[in-house]
């Protein structure tokens, strides 16, 4: 059923046709799925800053807390100048869902801060960032919510955040943020996070197809954190990078890419492109090119109804949040491709950051085998808690997932009751 582009296009129409899908097959009471449907509570900020040149400016920002039934919400925060109340709305509850299905005790939050990092000094992020803070302290904190690294902020911000924070309620709280330092309470293997899981679960979809690792070619979408570390991961294991498509350019090798390598010419040039040993190619034509598994690792909206026939993958692992829209998901499922959804593919980055909450709770911390054994241990137990799921109920993976995610969360609710 053809819908409208724009419609296709919001992260939160996307999401909700997900979430009524899978809450139709739960069967849940119409009232229930109204509470699990909306956000607990949206906040909207209008943050003045004095900028090096002396000018007051003003930036909005937001904050979408979804849910709090299954503990603490727990979410990055993006800087941006795309943001927009919408795709926060969408990526919180995607949160929400991500955290139940892994089955760690939080509940969904996402915030954003509608600006061009690329255009602010260090000094003007950092005022950003504490005033962000300072205007969300009733709502923040190691029990309420927790955020963490997304697009264009990193373990700084997250120093920030927590040194505004420790000072308002004047003790140092380490658990206030995750994806710190390792000197501010930081838990090793948490950078590596999201892209070493995305590898776990590819592992496990190729026993599922009996698939070896040195024979299946990957293409990967994005050489951010997500991406780059995923491609790390993969090439450790002996899978084969024969691509990788950034916004400025794609380069590819089918007989692999030296990843190793590919770090160091990226930290030398400050791009992939022109690394020898590759060749060029359109970033958009790479994701449809012939390969075993695509990986998107960059933003939403990436495989849309307008290129989803093209694809040639068997697997598509979802590194980013919402890559599919849900119009895309439908042609997917069609053509019979295998895919790995967001909110348990990229799961791994939330499942550490659980990790450094509760090493920060009990002020002591873990060796990086112990964390990757634990997060190896939960990834696999969840990629066959969501096939066993999909089985069933006779559905694909992705409303497994949600359905999987939605019961738990609303057998939270129904536990604790309503307050009135």
């Amino acid at each position: 059923m053809a819908v409208p582009l724009a419609e296709e296009l919001n992260p939160w129409e996307s999401q909700e046709h997900l979430f009524d899908e899978a809450a139709r097959h739960l069967k849940l009471a119409s009232g229930l799925v109204k509470v699990l449907r909306e956000p607990n509570k949206e906040i909207i900020l209008h943050i003045p800053v004095q900028m090096d040149n002396g000018e007051l400016e003003l930036f909005t920002g937001y904050r979408v807390q979804h849910s709090i039934a299954r503990g603490p919400c727990k979410g990055g925060l993006r800087y941006h100048p795309d943001v927009t109340l919408d795709e926060v709305r969408a990526l919180a509850s995607w949160m929400t869902w991500k955290c139940a299905v892994v089955n760690i005790p939080f509940g969904g939050a996402k915030g954003g801060v509608v600006c061009d990092p690329k255009k602010l000094s260090k000094a003007e992020l950092e005022r950003i960032t504490r005033r962000y803070t300072a205007e969300l302290l009733d709502y923040l904190g190691p029990e309420r919510d927790v955020p963490a690294p997304d697009v264009n902020t990193d373990e700084q911000t997250m120093a920030w955040i927590m040194d505004t924070y420790s000072m308002h309620v004047r003790h140092t709280s380490t658990a206030s943020v995750t994806g710190k330092p390792l000197d501010l309470g930081g838990s090793r293997g948490r950078q590596e996070a999201t892209g070493r899981g995305c590898m776990i679960v590819c592992d496990e979809a190729l026993k599922k197809f009996r698939m070896s690792r040195d024979r299946t070619r990957v293409i990967i979408q994005g050489f951010g954190n997500v991406g780059s570390e995923a491609a790390r991961s993969l090439h450790s294991e002996d899978y084969r990078v024969i691509g990788i498509a950034e916004l400025s350019g794609g380069i590819y090798n089918s007989r692999g890419l030296d990843i190793p390598a590919l770090f160091d010419y990226k930290a030398r040039n400050g791009t992939i492109l022109g690394f020898p040993e590759s060749e060029p190619y359109d970033p958009y034509e790479l994701l449809c090119a012939d390969c075993d598994i695509l990986l998107p690792a960059a933003t939403e909206n990436q495989i849309t109804s307008a290129n989803a026939d093209r694809l040639r993958a068997k697997i598509v692992c979802e590194g980013a949040n919402g890559p599919t829209t849900f119009a895309a998901d439908e042609i997917l499922q069609q053509k019979g491709l295998f895919v790995i959804p967001d909110i348990l593919a990229n799961a791994g980055g939330v499942t550490v950051s659980y990790f450094e909450w509760v090493q920060d709770r009990q002020g002591y911390f873990w060796t990086l085998p112990q964390v990757r054994e634990r997060l190896e241990r939960v990834m696999r137990a969840t990629f066959y808690d969501v096939m066993n799921y999909a089985a069933k109920h006779d559905v694909r993976p992705r409303i497994a997932a949600y359905m999987l995610a939605i019961d738990r969360v609303a057998f939270a609710i129904q536990l604790r009751g309503i307050y009135a």
